[in-house]
């Protein structure tokens, strides 16, 4: 039988499909592969309200399984910051999700202490964002969003942090070493209790939470195309690169 491979990519809280930069394009260009975007309900308006974190989840299996209805036995997920969530989510309920990449998958976010966000210590990362993000995308992401929706994305990473602990295929975790978004605990933690045996942590010098968009995307392109086209060997790795 004739395998038939789809990637599909899932973008973050108060994105879009821009969330990629070049790479839904760029994964285009390779046999084999039929690459699929969507858009998560409520995003990539001008302001994200009267959505539900079931409504994300809902979404994204509609995709899954309309991918698999359509004869995918091989789907490949990319998921991007809270996409990165919903990933883990459709990982640990498909089998037909071969392969998965998380992109400073957030687990995590801004600040923590004691498994709760540090309100003091998140508003000291903000003049930081404002350093090393556009200045227009970090105040259009922050006032778009109501408050209700920001408590939907908390609850939706605090109920399907444990899906990490049933995903059996291969996964890539990719992180930039100067995110003020995600911090690295948030990979650590899908490094550490992960249940698949083959498993790759890259951490990239210079790159901040805009993983897709930054003067090493050839870097992080090249990652991630090996890593869904070759064998990966059944052993947890580390790298910084």
């Amino acid at each position: 039988m004739k395998f038939r491979k789809a990637i599909l990519l899932i973008h973050g809280f108060a994105g879009g499909n821009y969330d990629y930069g070049e790479l839904s394009n760029d994964l285009e260009i390779f046999k084999n592969f039929d690459v699929f975007t969507f858009t998560l309900p409520g995003h990539d308006k001008l302001i994200i309200s009267k959505v539900t974190k079931n409504d994300w989840l809902k979404k994204a299996e509609e995709q899954v399984q309309k991918l698999i209805n359509n004869g995918y036995n091989k789907i490949y997920i990319i998921g991007y910051s809270m996409g990165g969530v919903i990933a883990a989510y459709l990982a640990s309920k498909y089998h037909a999700i071969k392969k998965l990449v998380l992109a400073a998958p957030a687990f995590e976010y801004l600040a923590f202490k004691e498994d709760k966000v540090d309100v003091i210590e998140s508003l000291k990362v903000i003049p930081k964002l404002f350093k090393d993000y556009n200045s227009d995308e970090v105040l259009s992401r922050i006032f778009k969003v109501p408050i209700g929706t920001i408590k939907e994305f908390m609850l939706l990473v605090e109920e399907h942090r444990d899906d990490i602990k049933h995903i059996t295929c291969p996964t890539l975790i990719i992180h930039g070493n100067k995110d003020e978004i995600v911090p690295f605990n948030s990979v650590e933690f899908v490094y550490n209790n992960i249940r698949s045996k083959a498993v790759v942590l890259i951490e990239i010098k210079t790159l901040t939470h805009d993983l897709f968009i930054n003067n090493r995307y050839e870097d992080v392109k090249n990652i991630i195309t090996y890593f869904l086209k070759k064998k990966i060997q059944k052993k947890k790795i580390k790298l910084e690169i």
